[in-house]
């Protein structure tokens, strides 16, 4: 065979490889399209779609007056499914500019052109899950329901609507890090974080499918199973009174050229906070939220310190408020360290009851080291013995540990340890551990583990309650509590805080000026800066309330706690005294004539008629009813019955008008989740009265403020 021949055979043999090889392909197609097509599109279904998890609504978080703290407000994305079978062309074509129109309305951030071209060519490219609007709120998406094309409902337009919530705080940084939030990296603080198990709710579950890009769109809601909404959070925080504290803190911290402060206030019986604050500068020179400074910052207490150490030396028997000590001129040396008083010169001989009235380091100091210098370790039992070397176990994540070191401690011990913590220093607490002690003084001698929750509920009904903790039943004995109190009250009256007395009530408490020793330079001056602090309570003969102030690196008008702390103090309990009417004992009740019927809200019958005779107002009914409107009249007020559009079930009821507690009431016993928003008379509701609804919705109502 010659080499022409043996070419063309190899050409021919290759040839009909290949063709075979075409043919095993075609073959082989064939059967996946039309003999097992049926299997091969239910495996591309399972691998396209899958049941993705769909996060619940955060509960609320309220204050002590049902006030929002923090809520969820949903926000949607809108999306369009360009291919869904019933957007034929005529339909699209025949709606598009009309649409456009609406869209360029509503929104107003681009022309009715530029939304007609950005759909058409969606629609050209096919696009399964077109974005039209991102962050759409929900009167907007009732609006945007209505619209052409989108008002066929989803199989007809490829409308897609994507719902997501935000956490917002309605009264802004306002106790903002203790109400706390969630980080980006899901971290949750304050009390989010603490009552996290209870807010964060149940998951839920949808099939969605999986798109070119990543993007997973919603199929439909067959087998999806629904979210359910964390349960509400009911705080102790005061909102009025956390205002007050919020405003005073910014204002002595700007008149001082301060770094950072915070304030506590707690109800002495309770331990319930009722306000705190933490306020920190920025590099805009405004004050922001951004460190919980009152539990999670353990730094050296210095001089109110003091009251533990007299405290735990008057209960052994050590010392006796009566022991007279001389102040040297205001220096004591202890092995190789100078100890000074505030004051030059010192102060002469004083007795401890004045020793702690004008906060006398050498005089304190000297009692401490004579007491315990042979059994330091005993002097450390005490002060743990009051509680003040273990955490409060507050229900909000980040309390800082206190420190208490002992002899057994060998590396931080020594000869100079004794007489420095007997005046607050080598030890450690945080504000909120402070305050807890002087809060326990007040309440004759009963430690109080501060409360941030009083309880939870779950579609308006109770599901936990947490009662106040006591975490020592008896600090110290009658005798020795008795003592304190007093050196207390004479800090105030004659001691070093005497710009804090008030003509109308007692107030008792310490001063602290503590040095905070910088990183490298130690304690010597260029390398120190100072807080300010002052921790008490008030009425001193009958406390009510206890507060804590301190406020780090005051830059301006010097560092002392009853100039720099003091006045925050002072302001806080002057307005709680004012508004709280069983504090001022000693006024007289008088009762005002009532002149003519006040304004009333709408809302039960009978809860108002009982509420208006017992302010012995009289009532005129206009007929019978569950509800009524309210009309002032000159002799009585007018109770006029009021029809509830929703009364049928599946339809939203009417509030407008009513007080919070009655709008609460119908709107969450039909299924509605509600938002609040300010206070007083509802004046505004979201979804209109008659309108059909879901339960789980969500309606925000806002209040007269």
């Amino acid at each position: 065979m010659d080499a022409k021949k043996a070419l063309r055979l190899r050409v021919n043999v290759v040839y009909a490889l290949l063709v075979v090889f075409a043919l095993a392909i075609v073959f082989h197609l064939f059967t996946i399209q039309l003999v097992e097509g049926k299997k091969w599109r239910a495996e591309a279904g399972k691998i396209a779609t899958a049941l993705r998890t769909v996060q619940p609504d955060r509960g609320h978080i309220y204050s002590e007056d049902g006030r929002l703290l923090a809520t969820s407000v949903p926000q949607y994305d809108v999306r369009m499914d360009m291919r869904a079978d019933g957007l034929t062309d005529e339909l699209f074509d025949g709606n598009i500019d009309s649409l456009s129109l609406c869209l360029s309305q509503l929104f107003r951030d681009r022309s009715d052109a530029e939304y007609r071209r950005d759909l058409v060519a969606a629609r050209d490219r096919h696009e399964r899950y077109f974005l039209v609007k991102r962050n759409v709120d929900h009167e907007q998406l009732k609006v945007l329901r209505a619209f052409p094309l989108y008002r066929l409902g989803r199989s007809k337009a490829g409308l897609v609507i994507e719902k997501r919530t935000i956490r917002m705080h309605p009264f802004n940084r306002l106790a903002s890090r203790t109400v706390g939030y969630v980080l980006k990296d899901s971290t949750v603080i304050g009390l989010e974080g603490g009552f996290d198990k209870w807010l964060k709710g149940v998951t839920g579950h949808r099939l969605e499918r999986r798109l070119s890009g990543g993007a997973w769109m919603p199929v439909d809601d067959e087998g999806a199973q629904d979210p359910v909404p964390g349960s509400d959070i009911h705080s102790t925080i005061d909102i009025n009174l956390q205002d007050l504290a919020d405003h005073a803190l910014e204002a002595q911290l700007r008149k001082n050229g301060a770094h950072h402060g915070c304030v506590v206030v707690m109800e002495t019986a309770t331990g319930h906070v009722k306000a705190i604050s933490n306020l920190t500068l920025q590099a805009d020179s405004s004050y922001a939220e951004d460190l919980n400074y009152a539990v999670g910052t353990s730094t050296e207490p210095g001089s109110t310190f003091k009251t533990a150490s007299l405290m735990v030396a008057l209960d052994d028997g050590l010392v006796k408020a009566t022991d007279q000590w001389d102040t040297k001129g205001g220096q004591v040396r202890f092995y190789n360290r100078i100890m000074h008083d505030s004051h030059d010169g010192g102060f002469g001989v004083i007795n401890l009851h004045r020793a702690l009235e004008v906060s006398s380091n050498t005089a304190i100091s000297q009692a401490i080291v004579k007491a315990y210098g042979k059994q330091p370790a005993r002097f450390v039992e005490g002060l743990r013995r009051l509680g003040l070397d273990r955490p409060l176990g507050l229900r909000i994540p980040g309390e800082a540990m206190p420190i208490i070191r002992g002899p057994e401690d060998k590396k931080m011990w020594s000869g100079v340890s004794l007489p420095w913590m007997s005046i607050g220093y080598e030890v450690s607490l945080t504000p909120m551990q402070t305050l807890a002690f002087y809060n326990g003084i007040a309440n004759n001698g009963r430690l109080m583990q501060p409360q941030f929750v009083t309880h939870i509920t779950r579609a308006g009904k109770e599901v936990e309650r947490f009662e106040p903790v006591a975490l020592n039943e008896k600090m110290c004995s009658d005798a020795t509590l008795k003592e304190i109190r007093s050196m207390l009250e004479g800090v105030v009256d004659t001691g070093t805080a005497t710009n804090l007395r008030e003509a109308h009530f007692r107030i008792a408490g310490k001063t602290g000026t503590a040095q905070v020793a910088q990183a490298k330079a130690g304690y010597k001056a260029n390398g120190t800066s100072y807080q300010a602090s002052f921790v008490g309570y008030f009425p001193a003969d009958a406390p009510k309330y206890s507060c804590i102030v301190v406020v780090s690196s005051p830059s301006m008008r010097g560092y002392y706690g009853n100039i720099v702390a003091g006045p925050i103090f002072k302001e806080i309990a002057n307005k709680i005294y004012s508004n709280r009417l069983e504090l001022q004992t000693g006024l007289a009740q008088v009762q005002p004539p009532v002149e003519r019927t006040p304004l009333t809200y709408g809302g039960n019958a009978q809860d108002l008629r009982t509420a208006l005779s017992g302010l012995g107002l009289r009532t005129i009914s206009a007929g019978e009813g569950e509800w009524v409107s309210t009309t002032a009249a000159d002799s009585a007020v007018l109770l006029t019955p009021r029809a509830i559009p929703g009364d049928l079930q599946g339809m939203v009821p009417n509030v407008v008008g009513m007080g919070l507690k009655d709008a609460l009431f119908i709107l969450e016993n039909k299924g509605l989740r509600v938002q609040v928003v300010g206070a007083g008379m509802v004046k505004r509701q979201s979804l209109r009265p008659g309108e059909r609804y879901q339960k789980g919705h969500t309606i925000i109502i806002e209040l007269t403020t």
